[in-house]
């Protein structure tokens, strides 16, 4: 059983919340502010019950150019919390746990990115997680450990399954409505449609046999590039820019692991049609008529294919959305994935994957959805079936 912010006396307590604010960044700051949002629910709760808040978070990837600091991300907190948040560059040093000691109740400091430290970047199973030197570094300024990163629940690093293994541990409100929710595909209403699309073929489909092979889906819709890898396991000449691109990205295997469910389940659907560039322009062309040489990729699905999607969408209980059906950051091809994610926001019970899929629907501006996940690869394991590591470390 996990434990919620129900179950927690937090006046007066030194509570660590691990929160996932990984966003995209800009040459000024932050450019958007969605997953920080979502978790001033738990941290105003925590504060406005007197709690002593000390936030864990990362950003970025060694490497990577958005691996930075989080000044930014501390200051929009303290704009969107009725509460001070303070912003320290330690995380488990002695400056860090004399930071949290000096702070009063109802008042909150983000300490510096878990990430800037290796233990952080590697996985561990629990036990071994708790003997970092990240969690024995803070342990011993805090009194209980919440969790509500659930965009990063899949991953077994030390501030996600480190700290349940030293401290009580408790889910957050962000945590535990995922829980509710995605835990829960089997009782939504149907017929149930997923509908599959974006760039993360391995996980799309496995989600995709998980649920065919269980009986969670009705039908499965594929698009995106996922669509594009599912055409060619049908055998479909999708052309040689297509087709080359999948190669790069390294999805030999997918392909084989497609055609297995294609071969195996009627329920699983491919693009009829795609559009295509050609002098700057959108052009939609029949699957069975893609010409084998082709200058540019499939960049979306056609008006065929959206017709034919929108009609088994419409009869739909519920349906859940991952992954864009396009490159919809451009307007010319953005069409497949604004009409289908419309439609999708139309059904009873409508559930989108987070990731990609969140920031589509913030761009196009689609809402009406029953529910938004924060997280692309999480709520992905969890709705193929998976255990997420850090809901199990809360759950022992």
């Amino acid at each position: 059983m996990i434990r919620t912010l129900d179950d927690l006396d937090c006046e007066g307590v030194a509570v660590g919340v691990r929160i996932d604010i990984n966003s995209p960044l800009s040459e000024t700051g932050l450019a958007d502010d969605a997953r920080l949002r979502a978790h001033v629910e738990t941290l105003s709760e925590l504060l406005e019950r007197g709690a002593r808040v000390a936030i864990l978070a990362h950003q970025g990837r060694p490497g990577d150019d958005d691996f930075s600091t989080l000044t930014a991300h501390a200051d929009r907190l303290d704009e969107l919390l009725s509460f001070s948040v303070d912003y320290c560059d330690a995380t488990f040093s002695a400056a860090a746990r004399e930071r949290v000691a000096e702070l009063e109740d109802g008042e909150a400091v983000l300490l510096e990115n878990t990430r800037f430290y290796a233990e952080e970047y590697m996985e561990f199973d629990p036990e071994r997680a708790a003997d970092t030197h990240l969690v024995e570094g803070l342990v011993p300024a805090l009194d209980v450990y919440v969790n509500d990163a659930f965009a990063a629940a899949h991953r077994s690093q030390p501030s996600l399954v480190g700290f349940p293994q030293r401290l009580p541990g408790y889910a957050g409100r962000v945590m535990e409505r995922e829980l509710d929710v995605l835990a829960t595909i089997e009782d939504t209403p149907r017929p149930r449609v997923y509908l599959l699309g974006g760039a993360k073929v391995g996980d799309s489909i496995g989600v995709a046999r998980s649920v065919l092979e269980r009986g969670l889906a009705d039908t499965v819709l594929t698009a995106g590039l996922v669509g594009n890898v599912c055409l060619l396991a049908s055998g479909a000449e999708l052309g040689t820019a297509s087709a080359e691109f999948v190669y790069d990205q390294g999805y030999w295997d997918e392909i084989d692991r497609a055609g297995e469910l294609l071969d195996a389940h009627d329920e699983l659907r491919v693009p009829a049609d795609v559009a295509i560039e050609r002098n700057g322009e959108r052009h939609e062309i029949p699957v069975a008529e893609l010409p084998q040489e082709t200058e540019t990729p499939a960049m979306d699905v056609g008006s065929e294919t959206v017709a034919a999607y929108s009609e088994i969408l419409d009869d739909a209980g519920t349906v859940i959305l991952n992954g864009p059906a396009g490159v919809f950051e451009e307007e010319t091809f953005a069409h497949g994935t604004r009409e289908l994610y419309s439609t999708a926001s139309e059904a009873d019970h409508s559930i989108v994957g987070g990731g990609d899929t969140a920031a589509a629907i913030r761009r196009l501006g689609i809402d009406g959805f029953s529910h938004v996940s924060t997280g692309g690869g999480a709520s992905l394991a969890l709705l193929a079936g998976d255990s997420l590591p850090a809901v199990e470390a809360l759950d022992e």
